[in-house]
């Protein structure tokens, strides 16, 4: 995909949904971090379910830790992982709580550290919070933009660092979440809708799919 076409091809993404959000439900910076903590492996709708619930009793570093493990397993055992995904939100919770004031850091080096906050969270984080530009690869980010020729990367990482160098300033702060729901909704991993896909004309994937 040449720079026109990547030009316009955000430029669409942008006229079809100018103030592109996550779809997680957040009222403040921890219960994002603990949203997409919670999201890994699994969909949007299995952690808004179970957030919904544990952020009415529990929305803080402090509140969560006291929980304790089965008390947070409780609320979340719905959610695939859960086990593992508790005793890191423990672990990260008594970080924020001793070295952070409750407070979730804004710089990446110190995301990073807090138990199960990989890059990819950290760059949510950055982003959705803090307004930064940055690019949370996820599996519909990486399948989009190696499918399309946007940045094509045989990693996450690579994927990432082709992306921040490609995309225009102008829409590299909303560009994570058009890609997002672009891949969740319109170019899926079985059968890309490319019959309804308002970028095709800019994409360089020659296997268009047809309706049936």
């Amino acid at each position: 995909m040449n720079k026109v076409a990547i030009n316009d091809f955000f430029a669409t993404l942008k006229a079809a949904n100018p103030m592109p959000v996550t779809e997680l439900e957040y009222t403040s910076v921890f219960e994002l971090l603990t949203a997409v903590l919670l999201s890994a492996q699994a969909t949007d709708v299995s952690v808004n379910k179970a957030t919904r619930k544990l952020f009415v009793v529990a929305n803080t570093p402090q509140k969560i830790f006291d929980l304790g493990l089965l008390g947070l397993e409780s609320y979340i055992k719905t959610i695939g992982l859960y086990h593992s995904k508790a005793k890191h939100l423990l672990e990260t919770c008594k970080m924020l709580i001793e070295q952070h004031g409750s407070v979730v850091p804004r710089l990446r080096q110190e995301l990073e550290a807090l138990p199960g906050v990989g890059r990819k969270t950290a760059n949510v984080v950055l982003n959705s919070a803090f307004g930064e530009a940055t690019m949370a690869v996820d599996t519909h980010i990486f399948r989009v933009s190696n499918r399309t020729g946007l940045a094509v990367g045989k990693t996450p990482l690579a994927v990432e660092l082709k992306l921040l160098k490609r995309i225009p300033k102008a829409y590299l702060i909303d560009a994570h979440h058009w890609m997002i729901l672009h891949g969740r909704y319109v170019c899926m991993a079985r059968q890309p809708r490319c019959w309804e896909c308002g970028v095709a004309n800019f994409c360089d994937y020659k296997a268009k799919t047809l309706q049936d």
